[in-house]
């Protein structure tokens, strides 16, 4: 009987190893598509665009399987405590690292729009820094969660604050660019898509480090979440501003 116990318990470990290895897995095709969607923009390559759009569908197919492994887990080994939250982490960070997949698949849609079109250097200065730190974001996080690091993923917690000031200026330059010339309202207008889509990164990375953070300590946090995206207001003021 007391072999028996040991072998569940082996098994419901190797089950929970292989669960945090498929997260582990996602989150760095996350990473690839995120990052490839990024240079694609950069480089105007319409072919890396394409190659990565593709590449979102293995990601979906993940995050369904995750989802059954864990339904599976739950009713079976009816886990209690840290347990059940692993479990339950593992679910939220999946459904993360699915719409950080599909927000790289929407970046890639945009190099291909804009293959054609000159590309205002500064701004694709800001677009590419802006990238980088949700990359960098996003890459920290994942660690934090393989690590049951819950001060690391603090720390990435606190800095979304960066992406959105960032988004904030990029959003202000590409606003003037359209008003200074109509000339530039097609290619500001997927360029300010794309720069969207990339603070929403940050915004997962940000679910993450609250889900990693409620996995080690049981408890949310509770300073106020950051939050710096003031566009909505500034493309009121710069529109109204414009009319007079």
């Amino acid at each position: 009987m007391e072999q028996q116990n040991e072998h569940i318990v082996r098994s419901y470990e190797e089950e929970l190893a292989l669960l945090n290895n498929k997260i582990a897995k996602m989150g760095g095709l996350a990473e690839k598509v995120l990052g490839q969607s990024l240079e694609a923009l950069e480089r105007r390559d319409p072919d890396l665009a394409a190659a990565t759009i593709g590449e979102d569908e293995e990601i979906d197919e993940l995050q369904r399987d995750i989802e059954e492994q864990a339904v599976v887990m739950i009713a079976r080994r009816q886990p209690m405590a840290y347990d059940l939250r692993q479990i339950m982490a593992s679910l939220r960070i999946s459904a993360d690292l699915e719409r950080i997949g599909d927000l790289g698949k929407n970046i890639a849609k945009r190099a291909v729009a804009v293959v054609t079109e000159q590309q205002p250097k500064q701004l694709m200065l800001g677009l590419k820094h802006m990238g980088e730190l949700s990359l960098g974001q996003l890459k920290e996080v994942l660690d934090a969660f393989i690590e049951r690091d819950a001060e690391r993923a603090l720390s990435v917690w606190y800095k979304d604050e960066e992406i959105d000031a960032m988004y904030n200026s990029l959003f202000r330059e590409l606003l003037t660019y359209m008003m200074e010339d109509p000339r530039n309202i097609g290619l500001c207008t997927h360029l300010l898509f794309g720069a969207k889509n990339i603070e929403r990164v940050g915004d997962h990375a940000t679910n993450i480090a609250e889900t990693v953070y409620y996995l080690v300590h049981g408890r949310p946090i509770t300073d106020q979440r950051p939050k710096g995206d003031t566009t909505s207001s500034t493309a009121y003021t710069s529109l109204r501003s414009s009319a007079f």
